[in-house]
């Protein structure tokens, strides 16, 4: 009984973000074994899942060579929508996965049988992958596209994923949300139930290692039009609308405008690693390395010296594009008051609009006890740590959704 993990389902619509209400969702097994069926409330969210999973200790031993998670599929149906299939959704004992779902309408002239099909590809850990080839860590600067502002790192506000070797002209690219990648990556790459850590030191070496391609402009600067590959072999594992865990989302919304440098060096560190186990790396960080030390208790500044050098240090991005105002610098919470209470109150009030699980509020610059109320229903919609205060990580994922609202209400 206490083998198992949890599993939480979001369902909103693609053409306007907003979540959708009355989708059926039906849960199988990989032998396609109905385990149970379930209508999403208003904000698009359906009850969290109980769900065997393998025991722990499997994803904790570097010598373990069973699957340590289990696997499950979700059928999501809608009237007026596109039926949707993912399949091989990671369910991890005792971590808790969030699977959000994107819904499109679907054609006057379209077969009712059809649906859209995603499949989760095998965590990097367990799978047989090609192993990362080699490049210099510090990389030649060339001179700016116009792409992006390249005097200094920036967090960009999307990331475009080449999901293929890059040389693959057939591979499609997807336009996804700087934090979501990083998510994402870290998903396929390392498992939650390592120590908090370890999580956070790959956290960073994978935000550096992104903001370098960025920077850089890699791959532009080679005639693609895309950002970064998944190709484990080039770059980073990446799977489209794989399940995210919580344990991983709450450290990369904390840490999401940081990286890795050195000193005399302005871009972010090229922060190669490897698995550590079927491929080794002396002079990166060994991902199954980086969890013996978390567990000998080093913290994510220790591990990550000891992989990329005793000179290593963590840096703010001074510009995250896309999104409205900065983080004062302190949290938000009773008795706070000012400008940054109005923005707040004034980006959850636009939200609502979207999401009516989120309630009004009077733009009256004071956080009283409405507007902590309001922030935690903010924070359970949006799966992060329930606690009614405007924390970092609150603060840009509110300032995230308003973006995306208020671009949807000026396209109407």
């Amino acid at each position: 009984m206490n083998d198992i993990g949890f599993l939480n389902v979001n369902v909103y619509a693609v053409t306007n973000g907003m979540p959708l209400e009355g989708a059926f969702v039906k849960v199988t097994n990989n032998d396609n074994l109905l385990l149970t069926e379930m209508t999403t409330d208003e904000s698009g969210k359906i009850a969290t899942l109980q769900l065997p999973s393998p025991p722990r200790e499997l994803s904790l031993d570097i010598n373990n060579s069973l699957k340590p998670y289990a696997e499950y599929n979700l059928e999501i149906t809608k009237s007026g929508f596109m039926s949707q299939l993912i399949m091989n959704i990671e369910i991890l004992n005792g971590s808790s996965a969030i699977q959000n779902v994107i819904m499109q309408p679907s054609a006057n002239n379209e077969d009712p049988l059809s649906r859209k099909i995603i499949n989760i590809k095998e965590h990097t850990l367990y799978a047989n992958i090609l192993p990362k080839i080699p490049e210099e860590e510090i990389k030649p600067i060339t001179l700016p596209s116009g792409y992006i502002v390249l005097d200094r790192p920036v967090i960009p506000e999307t990331i475009v994923v080449h999901d293929g070797i890059p040389n693959d002209s057939t591979a499609p690219n997807y336009y996804v949300p700087f934090e979501e990648y990083i998510k994402n990556v870290a998903c396929c790459e390392i498992f939650s139930t390592w120590p908090t850590a370890t999580i956070r030191a790959n956290v960073l070496a994978i935000i550096s290692f992104t903001l370098n391609r960025v920077y850089t402009e890699w791959y532009r600067g080679q005639g693609k039009y895309f950002t970064i590959t998944s190709s484990s072999a080039y770059d980073q594992a990446f799977s489209y609308q794989r399940n995210i865990f919580e344990e991983i989302s709450v450290i990369v919304d904390e840490l999401f405008t940081t990286y890795i440098t050195k000193p005399n060096i302005v871009q972010p560190l090229f922060a190669q690693y490897c698995d550590g186990k079927r491929s080794t790396c002396p002079q990166w960080m060994s991902q199954w390395g980086s969890k013996e030390l978390g567990d000998r208790g080093y913290d994510h500044i220790s591990i990550l010296k000891n992989y990329y050098g005793q000179d290593v240090y963590l840096q703010q991005a001074e510009k995250v594009t896309g999104i409205p105002s900065s983080f004062p610098g302190y949290n938000l919470e009773i008795g706070s008051r000012g400008e940054e209470v109005r923005i707040i109150q004034r980006q959850l009030n636009a939200i609502s609009n979207n999401f009516p699980a989120i309630a009004k509020l009077v733009e009256d610059g004071i956080y009283g006890n409405n507007t902590m109320n309001t922030v935690r229903t903010f924070q359970e919609v949006f799966n992060l740590p329930v606690s009614g205060i405007v924390n970092f990580a609150t603060w840009y994922r509110i300032s995230k959704i308003y973006v995306a609202v208020t671009k949807l209400a000026e396209n109407v």
